[in-house]
């Protein structure tokens, strides 16, 4: 069964993000077109055979915890094996420190595949390549050496520790302790939740970056550190030393993603728990930002994931299943006549479309996301800057979108298929499962909502907001060369207006220091905003379809227009309620609930 297109793929590197012009930079010399190509058919091929054929199975033999310790599915020996020998890991790293050196566009291309095969596997994987490039980006030689190989090669796993009982995206309230031993060292002692990947029975050890406070810290995020906390102490060696009292005290049983194990971790209970200083005291949450920045854009990248074997998985079932009759031209239907696929029905196009525009315009957006990262990697000076502050405003919107809209496509997925969608027979009703805590992970939708309006549209007086609308006007100049495209491209226009209009509306009260009205409706913002990405991503896809094989060429404008007629029309709407004045959601006293 088909998961993704790998044309698609393809067309979205190469000619719609122009992968080869980001290869002649000396950083990525090692790669070519080609080089690239074989590259993502060895994870197909990996995918095809090692993922896809047990999403169902992980489903219905989820992680296991007994006896403090956690159990999964027997193919995640072998998958995660297989991961370390592809270099997989640290594909993105550099080579100095036992990575590929690849593009992050490539890296999330290869990850979008893995998560579109299998969404259970991929977050032990990208963890642990999120761990390790922390350390090797923060840590001390001796920290780099002693812990990253192993991760890389996937003999450790590696997590993130934020989460406490009483502490979710607060950060500022964390309480986890950290106090100096004579040795340089820390004793870690506190409570971590929601600590995704964190054990099993396929690593010999687990490296934990955990956020705790140094006795005596200033309070807020001001007063917290980061920590290296390995389960096991590694000798001078290399070989495991004593238990390091990391406990696993219980497993989250979720809606979704049933394999992935999701665990509340003790510091510190049963024993001491040793920490290794990351950096300077204090500054822990500057570090952790590195790794849940790359873990926002990772999140949305298997929101598209899910979404597309979802697409894929509607769409041959809607191939196959006759229903009804078309309509004649008198409005009626010949009761003699064979039944014809339910394909055919407008309703049924519509709701594919639905799917199609979104997996594709996310799928854009991600790729787009990674190459403004890749570019500043190659870049220096203003033009280094101005990539930075891209991947910045893009980063909660590749994060949002993909979740939010990912989740009504495989919603509309499961609509398709009908009575059978919401039977356990048809794998639809999981991808509605496992898609359903995308927009949960790495700060909810509310919380990146907050920090586009709250941070990055406003960060250097709009700087970055500028930026971004210089390039989507770039590519609105670009489509008015173009007859067939020039409606689109004033669509647009029209929606970035519509963006303006909002925020001048709505600043007013921020600079009034009325924040609270300000940010009310973060979250229609962030639709609004993030539809209108899309289109431009659209936008730029239908540019380049131009020059594409017809059916190719037909499939995408088709998808353009659909995307303009029934997802940027709901843009005007979007900006009245913002711009309403309604102050319902302030004003709404809790005793009126």
């Amino acid at each position: 069964m088909q998961y993704y297109d790998p044309k698609t793929l393809s067309f979205l590197l190469n000619d719609v993000h122009q992968l080869e012009s980001l290869l002649k930079h000396d950083r990525y010399a090692a790669f070519d077109k080609q080089s690239i190509e074989l590259l993502l058919d060895a994870v197909k091929d990996f995918s095809d055979g090692s993922l896809f054929p047990y999403i169902k199975e992980m489903d219905e033999k989820p992680s296991v915890f007994k006896d403090g310790r956690v159990t999964v599915h027997e193919q995640f020996g072998p998958v995660l094996k297989k991961a370390g020998e592809m270099s997989l890991i640290g594909g993105f790293m550099d080579e100095k420190d036992g990575g590929m050196q690849l593009p992050l566009m490539v890296f999330n291309a290869l990850y979008f595949i893995m998560e579109a095969a299998n969404n259970h596997v991929t977050g032990y994987m990208g963890l642990t390549a999120g761990a390790a490039n922390l350390i090797v980006t923060f840590g001390t030689e001796e920290l780099k050496q002693k812990y990253v190989p192993n991760m890389l090669e996937m003999k450790w796993g590696g997590t993130m520790c934020l989460t406490e009982p009483q502490a979710g995206s607060s950060l500022s309230d964390i309480i986890s302790s950290a106090k100096p031993v004579v040795d340089g060292t820390y004793s870690i002692k506190g409570q971590k939740i929601f600590i995704s990947a964190s054990d099993h029975q396929f690593s010999d050890n687990f490296i934990h970056l955990v956020l705790a406070r140094v006795e005596g810290a200033p309070a807020g995020t001001k007063g917290v550190s980061l920590f290296v906390v390995p389960q096991y102490l590694v000798n001078n060696d290399g070989s495991l030393g004593d238990y390091n009292h990391v406990d696993v005290v219980g497993e989250f049983e979720k809606l979704g993603q049933r394999s992935y194990c999701t665990n509340h971790l003790a510091f510190g209970d049963s024993g001491e728990s040793i920490g290794y200083l990351i950096g300077e005291e204090n500054k822990g949450l500057t570090y952790m930002f590195q790794m849940m920045n790359e873990a926002r854009i990772a999140t949305g990248r298997m929101g598209t994931g899910i979404a597309s074997a979802a697409y894929y998985a509607s769409l041959q079932y809607a191939k196959e299943r006759p229903q009804g009759r078309k309509l004649q031209s008198t409005g009626k239907k010949d009761p003699s006549q064979e039944q014809t696929l339910i394909i055919n029905h407008p309703d049924v196009k519509r709701m594919l479309l639905h799917q199609k525009a979104i997996v594709e315009g996310s799928l854009s957006l991600i790729l787009e996301c990674a190459r403004y990262v890749d570019m500043q990697m190659v870049s220096d000076g203003e033009e280094k800057n101005k990539y930075h502050l891209l991947a910045e405003i893009l980063t909660p919107v590749a994060k949002t979108y993909p979740s939010e809209a990912g989740k009504d496509a495989v919603d509309t997925g499961l609509q398709i298929l009908g009575g059978y969608g919401y039977m356990m027979d048809f794998i639809l009703q999981q991808y509605l499962r496992d898609i359903r805590i995308i927009s949960i992970y790495e700060g909810t939708t509310g919380i990146q909502s907050l920090d586009l309006m709250g941070r990055k549209v406003t960060m250097m007086e709009g700087a970055a907001l500028k930026l971004l609308a210089n390039e989507i006007e770039t590519t609105i100049k670009s489509a008015m060369n173009h007859d067939e495209l020039k409606p689109y491209a004033m669509t647009l226009g029209e929606g970035a207006k519509l963006i303006e209009i909002c925020l001048g509306h709505l600043m007013p009260h921020a600079m009034k220091g009325n924040h609270e009205r300000y940010l009310a409706d973060a979250t229609i913002f962030m639709d609004l905003f993030g539809t209108v990405v899309i289109g431009w991503q659209w936008l730029k896809m239908g540019i380049v379809a131009l020059d594409q094989d017809e059916s190719f060429k037909k499939s995408k404008l088709h998808t353009l227009d659909f995307f303009y007629k029934y997802e940027m029309s709901r843009c005007k709407g979007l900006q009245k309620t913002i711009c309403h004045d309604s102050d319902v959601t302030v004003k709404m006293d809790v005793e009126m609930f």
